[in-house]
């Protein structure tokens, strides 16, 4: 018991709001997403300046090249080579000076400026100078990657020497300035898109919040709740139109329960109290002979209108768990309806009720359960006949199509108000005009319309108008 409880509270204790759980993961894939773009960012600039650095070493080996063989065709160092380098570094807008070597046609250094590099660099020149001319990277003894170009000097088409400028891959990345911007960039979106994380999850989560609190206040018995309808969201619009209407839907079956329990005891004490009366007045022979008599039939009578309440809760416990048995066999309509009809006309009280039933001439066969056919046309054919007044009139009327077979029940009663039309199928409702005049639970077309989905079909309120109400049952064929 112990466990459960502690598995209980720290189950409670990891839930959090709405706003911070989608907040935080939305942060963390901001973040992520923004790790991911700045690594592929910076690899890129990388690249980009490499390129650039090298495009930029090639101009200048290329122009060096040109500027550096006399008259006489041999290399030789002129005095003006190093502002021609300044020069270029300016025009191009660099800020970085290349290690710059010039060998001879026997590859000997002739030139070469002092770096950190360069006696290792002298070492290996002769070797870079026979390598590929797509080398543009290499790497020193102690792990140093460094960026190389090299360009012939020629004289008449003969090589004469080779000019060869070196930079050391670290300085490439040190002296860039796009990664503090992208560092700055990169920075203001993660700003800009927390903010509008933080503000758009906000208005999300309120109207949920709102509603959540709504529904603490039904569950407190509280259905007049008040929400702001006004969202330009969809989703959000019905989510707030439809659990105000479920408020409006639960505060009507909380006041149709109350009815219920007050019809019921009311329904269910009357025929106690007539009965316990009658018997006591024929045990203390307040009456006798005839009268006595008549007293035990109202008590029978009593005593079975009080068992068929009974036995519509437990009816309609078990049908409202689905506990409905059909039992299907091969049946003409036409016969099942007059059988039907005929039983029920025999047991009316009101001789000037009317009954009259249509139907094609061809003979409708269905596969049904006949026994719950009679239920739910015993219940329409009741609900009719309490409608209407003595001189009433009900048609019954019988039609097929290829896939299915209507029933309509039609009476020329007082008909239905419109504002009940969509509540008679609730159960134990009781319309405002019925409850005074007939008495009985409200059952009867709840547990028709489940018989009726039981037996794969519907029962459905057609019309119903001041001159007159029409059922109809539809059956699959």
């Amino acid at each position: 018991m112990a466990w459960a409880t502690s598995c209980a509270y720290m189950s409670e204790k990891k839930r959090t709001s709405l706003f911070r759980y989608w907040t935080t993961r939305y942060l963390i894939i901001l973040c992520i997403g923004l790790f991911v773009i700045g690594i592929a960012s910076s690899y890129w600039i990388s690249y980009s300046e490499t390129q650039k650095r090298l495009d930029f070493m090639r101009l200048m080996a290329a122009e060096v090249a040109d500027r550096v063989v006399d008259v006489e065709g041999k290399v030789k160092m002129a005095p003006f080579l190093f502002r021609i380098v300044d020069s270029r570094q300016e025009s191009l807008g660099v800020n970085y000076k290349p290690i710059m070597m010039i060998l001879d046609e026997h590859k000997q250094p002739v030139f070469g400026v002092p770096g950190p590099f360069s006696g290792e660099l002298k070492r290996i020149a002769p070797d870079l100078v026979e390598a590929d001319d797509s080398l543009s990277q290499f790497e020193l003894a102690r792990g140093d990657e460094v960026l190389f170009v090299k360009e012939s000097i020629k004289v008449d088409e003969r090589v004469v020497g080779w000019v060869m400028l070196f930079t050391p891959q670290k300085q490439v990345i040190r002296s860039m300035t796009e990664f503090q911007l992208l560092a700055i960039m990169l920075l203001g979106l993660g700003l800009l898109g927390w903010l509008v994380i933080y503000l758009l999850t906000k208005k999300l989560s309120q109207p949920i919040k709102d509603v959540a609190d709504a529904a603490k206040q039904i569950v407190l018995g509280n259905y007049e709740i008040q929400l702001d309808k006004n969202k330009r969201e969809q989703e959000v619009y019905e989510l707030i139109h439809s659990f105000e209407e479920m408020a409006e839907r639960l505060k009507q079956l909380e006041m149709m329960r109350t009815e219920l329990l007050a019809g019921v005891t009311h329904e269910l004490k009357t025929p106690v109290t007539s009965i316990s009366g009658l018997v006591q007045a024929v045990r203390e022979e307040v009456v006798s002979g005839e009268e006595a008599k008549e007293f035990l039939d109202i008590c029978t009578k009593e005593t079975t209108r009080l068992q068929k309440m009974v036995e519509d809760l437990l009816d309609f416990n078990s049908f409202a768990v689905g506990d409905i048995r059909i039992r299907r066999q091969p049946q003409n309509m036409q016969e099942l309806i007059r059988e039907i009809t005929h039983q029920w006309k025999i047991v009316q009280e009101e001789e000037k009720l009317s009954l009259h039933i249509e139907s094609t001439s061809d003979p409708i066969m269905i596969e049904t359960d006949p026994l719950r056919v009679q239920q739910i046309m015993y219940n329409l054919l009741n609900n009719a006949a309490q409608a209407m007044e003595s001189d009433g009139r009900i048609v019954v009327s019988l039609s097929a199509t290829a896939d299915e077979v209507r029933i309509d029940v039609k009476d020329n009663g007082r008909g239905i108000p419109i504002e009940e039309q969509s509540l008679i199928f609730e159960r134990f409702y009781r319309g405002e005009d019925k409850k005074h005049i007939v008495r009985g639970l409200g059952l009867g077309l709840s547990f028709s319309r489940m018989i009726a989905q039981a037996l794969r079909g519907m029962l459905i309120l057609t019309e119903s108008t001041a001159s007159g109400s029409t059922f109809t049952l539809i059956l699959r064929k």
